[in-house]
């Protein structure tokens, strides 16, 4: 597989996350329900959200911030031929320290744990940005 195809993958596995963060927050939400803690017309309405799916509800919002940067940064490197094996690598250890920053948010949800994850994927995304912008100054 070539880099730029590669490139490709750590955007697929991210929408992957998303999609399995989806489901848990239905699970939870229908376990709410169906425990008495929560009523439909809640979440139809957008209000009081049980804690048990409000963490995955925020998880899923997390996917939808840093994570857009991302993706932007993949396609132009993609686009514009940066693309190489330490791209690849650094798209997938971002999306890693997601899927790990994930965990730690529907889980115990502990500041601790969570912070060291997104300032490790804040810093792998701005690696990728200068990269991009090394390779148009040069090229």
């Amino acid at each position: 597989m070539s880099p730029t195809e590669a490139t490709i993958w750590p955007m697929i596995a991210h929408v992957a996350l998303v999609f399995c963060l989806y489901l848990l927050l239905s699970t939870r939400r229908m376990r709410a329900v169906r425990q008495g803690h929560a009523r439909p017309e809640q979440f139809r309405d957008n209000r009081e959200e049980p804690v048990e799916s409000l963490v995955v509800k925020n998880a899923i919002a997390n996917q939808f911030e840093l994570p857009v940067l991302f993706y932007a940064v993949s396609i132009l490197i993609y686009l514009v031929d940066a693309d190489n094996p330490a791209t690849v690598a650094g798209g997938w250890l971002f999306v890693a320290l997601r899927y790990a920053h994930a965990y730690v948010h529907v889980t115990g949800n502990r500041l601790r744990h969570r912070r060291p994850l997104f300032i490790a994927g804040l810093a792998v995304l701005g690696l990728l940005w200068v990269w991009l912008g090394v390779w148009l100054a040069l090229t």
